[in-house]
């Protein structure tokens, strides 16, 4: 049978509320009835309810980090900075997801009115932003980890996605590569303008034409990469590179390449951009415009732990530089 606090008052004999006192840490108690109200707790092997103590304290010591799918193949690199930097300052993690559309939120929502949590780190939310500017406006501490361009009305931590495109350029463009074949990823997103637009100003600073023909949609999955690349190869337009806007399409490029009997990297050179797992594991070796994912994901846990410490969010984003990594299938 689970002991209750009102077990060690009974005990003690002092009230409940000295109990919690103790419990807390708070002054009002003499030394000799803390001494023995705690001496019962370890003789009677109390455990108190985390959600009571974090009721008397004002905080649950606990953040929500909300996101998109589990299966998002960068997920893994964010969560394990944001956990790396939440538990070394004693916090707990609660997750959710967005899977579930309007119910995932709804009980993400519930969660927040009964105040489970302090502070919300929230990544790339999508549809859910109007919903969490709101909670954020009405009180709610939150970062969010932006790698999709949304730039949303509270703070966020993001990344160099137009400086990573021209960054693909100019690597291209420095080992001879003059035509080159973007694929790019859905509209809706910040990042695939950014990136684009980075890539097209580097082309233009060496005076040659923009890819405009020769930009192709996906969806920024292995097999639509894949389709993207058979799709130009079956028409017969010619190009020697291929910019992928994320590393999936990338790897489908690859794919699609082989299948066509392009050798990579002498006939057609491929970049990605991520730096996903897959990227150094793909064959051949991707070279790919890396987010500092990991770091990112840090940096946000870190802005939101300040925050509760006191200090103010920042006004202006926290931006964190790509870096291109040169391997097999781009090289020097």
């Amino acid at each position: 049978m689970r002991v209750t606090i009102a077990d060690v008052a009974r005990t003690a004999a002092v009230s409940k509320t000295t109990v919690s006192r103790v419990l807390n840490g708070k002054g009002e108690v003499d030394r000799t009835t803390a001494e023995r109200v705690r001496g019962v707790i370890d003789e009677l092997g109390y455990v108190p309810s985390s959600r009571a103590v974090s009721l008397a304290r004002g905080n649950s010591r606990t953040l929500a980090i909300l996101v998109p799918s589990l299966g998002w193949p960068w997920i893994s690199q964010i969560l394990q900075g944001v956990s790396d930097t939440v538990e070394s300052a004693g916090y707990g993690l609660l997750l959710f997801t967005c899977n579930r559309g309007e119910q995932s939120m709804a009980q993400f929502t519930s969660q927040v009115t009964a105040r489970a949590f302090d502070g919300l780190l929230a990544i790339v939310p999508g549809d859910a932003l109007p919903t969490l500017e709101k909670l954020h406006a009405q009180g709610l501490p939150a970062v969010v980890i932006d790698d999709q361009g949304q730039r949303p009305r509270l703070p966020f931590v993001a990344t160099t996605n137009a400086e990573g495109g021209a960054a693909a350029a100019r690597h291209l463009l420095d080992t001879g590569r003059v035509r080159p074949l973007v694929v790019a990823g859905p509209p809706r997103f910040g990042c695939v303008q950014d990136r684009l637009t980075g890539f097209r100003a580097a082309l233009r600073e060496r005076d040659l034409p923009k890819p405009g023909a020769l930009v192709v949609g996906s969806d920024f999955t292995v097999s639509s990469g894949r389709r993207a690349v058979e799709g130009v190869l079956a028409e017969g337009r010619p190009f020697d590179s291929v910019f992928a806007l994320n590393d999936q399409t990338a790897v489908g490029a690859l794919a699609a390449l082989r299948a066509g009997g392009r050798s990579v990297p002498d006939d057609v050179a491929v970049i990605g951009f991520d730096d996903v797992p897959m990227a150094s594991v793909s064959d051949p070796q991707l070279t790919t415009i890396r987010q500092p994912i990991r770091r990112m994901g840090e940096a946000a846990a870190q802005m939101l732990l300040h925050h509760l410490q006191g200090a103010p969010l920042p006004t202006e984003p926290v931006i964190l530089p790509t870096e291109l990594v040169v391997r097999a299938s781009a090289p020097n």
